[in-house]
């Protein structure tokens, strides 16, 4: 199952769904260890400045890398949103800035990307941008807290020109099948409570041309940005899933996809994040063409408003439940979409 089959914001949960478990046993996976050991490389603790040093960033990396599939709140970016989160996150720029704690909306997470987002590196060279994953850390022997961002790309992917090289370097179909449904290329630190300090001048690139990216699609060149393009991505999710445009509602999961995420033990309270209409739908009588059926949970969330001096300010917004009196309310496991 994959999102590529999919259309419907129920599609999209039941997808998030089977993707998750399936990754969630992938990377648990002794294939999964040891690619990530070629990934890291033997110079990774001194050059990539983890979420741990010494002989214990293999083991905290693989943590990172694994429990945002398990334990995380997944979200799901609807296609006609993927131009907008990649045009905010190529023309962002955090350098001196500090994030607080309450920057994303949990602790772990994984954010899928049914339609990808493209990266060009440093070195010209192009991949997708398919799913990515988040987590908290907290480093014990200096203090030091952030979130550790892994950023992964559809094994399946047709479009993708990393796809292909994949495809050349695994010539054996048994090898390739080990893979998950996302294969792990890149990741990014975003500091906690401390100011982001802008990456150094790349290597300098070996004599070969720069790929181009699939046409029609959105593609982030990383040599313009002042870090990680998987950072700036979620970054930019983060901020617009969060504004006051964006309402939450919850698409219902069917029985088979519930019962999957039970048994595969993955957290899943669904959200479903759209932006708000400025004025809604009407017919000729004037009246709104839709209107809420259920009653839903709202999770407590902060209100950006301005004063009649044009001073921002905030106020907290308590979790309640909206919907009309009397409606079917809806629990469970849920998935987050943000969607236009």
């Amino acid at each position: 199952m994959s999102f590529r089959s999919e259309s419907t914001l129920a599609g999209y949960a039941r997808a998030a769904v089977d993707l998750r478990a399936r990754m969630a046993d992938h990377t648990r996976s002794r294939f999964a260890q040891q690619y990530l050991k070629a990934f890291l490389g033997p110079d990774a603790d001194a050059t990539r400045g983890g979420p741990d040093t010494g002989a214990r960033a293999a083991d905290a990396f693989s943590r990172a890398a694994h429990q945002p599939w398990q334990d995380g709140e997944p979200y799901v970016l609807a296609p006609a949103m993927t131009a907008i989160i990649a045009a905010a996150a190529q023309a962002l720029d955090l350098t001196g800035d500090i994030v607080g704690n309450d920057v994303a909306p949990s602790d772990a997470g994984v954010l899928f990307l049914p339609e990808p987002i493209y990266e060009r590196g440093v070195h010209g060279q192009v991949t997708s941008i398919g799913a990515i994953a988040w987590a908290k850390f907290h480093n014990t022997s200096n203090g030091r807290t952030g979130w550790w961002i892994t950023g992964w790309a559809d094994r399946d992917d047709p479009l993708d020109p990393a796809a292909t090289r994949r495809r050349q370097l695994t010539e054996a179909p048994e090898l390739a099948a080990r893979f998950g449904p996302y294969v792990l290329h890149s990741s990014a630190e975003i500091p906690i409570g401390t100011p982001i300090i802008a990456p150094g001048e790349p290597a300098e690139a070996v004599d070969q041309d720069w790929e181009t990216a699939p046409d029609g699609r959105f593609c982030i060149d990383e040599s313009l940005l002042r870090m990680r393009a998987v950072a700036a991505v979620l970054d930019a999710f983060w901020r617009i899933q969060e504004q006051p445009l964006a309402t939450v509602t919850r698409p219902p999961l069917d029985r088979p996809a519930r019962r999957r995420a039970l048994r595969a033990n993955l957290r899943h309270d669904t959200r479903v994040v759209m932006l708000r209409r400025t004025t809604p739908v009407t017919e000729s009588t004037g009246e709104a063409k839709w209107h809420y059926r259920v009653r839903f949970v709202v999770r407590g969330h902060w209100r950006r408003l301005t004063n009649a001096d044009g001073q921002p300010y905030r106020i907290w917004i308590h979790a309640h439940i909206k919907g009309p009196d009397g409606a079917p309310l809806l629990l469970g496991e849920t998935v987050s979409v943000l969607a236009r």
